[in-house]
């Protein structure tokens, strides 16, 4: 079973997004409920029976987009892999910093993304103008309840500014917070059909001109952390009422001679779950940069689709 947010053509043409689990077979079906975020409200029980409750067959016409919506939040953890941390120190005036929190109890998390920043499946990440180093960060990212239960699992791109990042520790919002520096999908796995999360293969590929610019491989085994610990912090001192995303960081770094160029095709595949393609676009920001995920959320978590 695969848990999607969609597009599907209505009467006159408007398309409308919708909710609904995807079975092996192909079969599309319909969640009667407006958004994820109303999913993600409920506790794990109330979430499986919910997802149980769709029947309504859809069509094959339909377009998948970044499953999350309204007021669910993307968070992200940093430094949680022995590469990652090898890459920051490298990268960084102030190495010891990254050394440090790879050791520490408290894990490194930021906010990464609003749901409506989020981009999804075949949609166009973005890299700053002002960024000279840029790359894809692959990551396994887990769907939260609002309770802290981990229901489910997707891919995440990370989108990262390593030349700002690595300018000053202090600078990680402007290197990790740009319009298409999120991508989330294509699908969330329900967490019950994923044997082990810390046994997942994650593979990345970057295609640019017709060949492989970069690829690399590595096991959400080599995760320096427990998902169900990173998941507890994110929840310390703050609540989540419509639930959160939390991407569990990587493992996935390319050498720092390699960057990002408007028009590289970015592949992150996660064992299980799924693949994620994404063209790269330099400077996406703009005020007519409205993304797919967007789309039928202005009413907030209550919003009609």
């Amino acid at each position: 079973m695969e848990i999607v947010r969609y597009l599907i053509e209505a009467a006159g043409g408007a398309e409308m997004p919708r909710i609904g689990v995807r079975e092996a077979d192909g079969t599309l079906r319909r969640v009667p409920t407006r958004t994820l975020a109303e999913l993600l409200a409920l506790p794990l029980a109330a979430f499986r029976e919910a997802l149980s409750s769709a029947t309504e067959v859809e069509g094959e016409r339909y377009r998948l987009l970044a499953p999350v919506d309204s007021l669910t939040e993307v968070w992200a953890a940093g430094v949680t892999y022995r590469r990652s941390r090898e890459a920051r120190m490298e990268e960084s005036q102030t190495a010891d910093v990254y050394d440090r929190v790879y050791a520490a109890d408290r894990p490194e998390l930021f906010f990464k993304s609003a749901a409506w920043r989020v981009v999804g499946p075949d949609e166009p990440i973005g890299v700053r103008a002002d960024s000279e180093v840029d790359v894809p960060e692959p990551e396994m990212a887990v769907a939260i309840n609002a309770y802290g239960e981990i229901v489910g699992v997707t891919v995440c791109d990370d989108v990262s500014s390593r030349s700002i990042e690595g300018e000053n520790p202090l600078y990680l919002p402007q290197a990790k917070i740009f319009a298409g520096a999120c991508a989330l999908g294509p699908v969330i796995r329900p967490v019950w059909e994923v044997e082990d999360v810390h046994a997942l293969t994650l593979s990345v590929s970057v295609a640019r001109d017709g060949s492989a610019a970069w690829a690399a491989t590595t096991s959400t085994g080599n995760l320096h952390r427990r998902v169900e610990d990173l998941a507890g912090y994110l929840f310390r001192g703050q609540s989540h009422p419509y639930g959160a995303v939390l991407s569990t960081g990587t493992g996935l770094v390319p050498e720092l001679d390699f960057s990002l160029q408007t028009g590289d095709v970015v592949t992150i595949e996660l064992e299980g779950v799924g693949a994620l393609s994404n063209v790269v676009q330099r400077d996406l920001a703009g005020p007519d940069l409205v993304p797919a995920a967007f789309l039928g959320q202005l009413g907030g978590a209550g919003s009609a689709s």
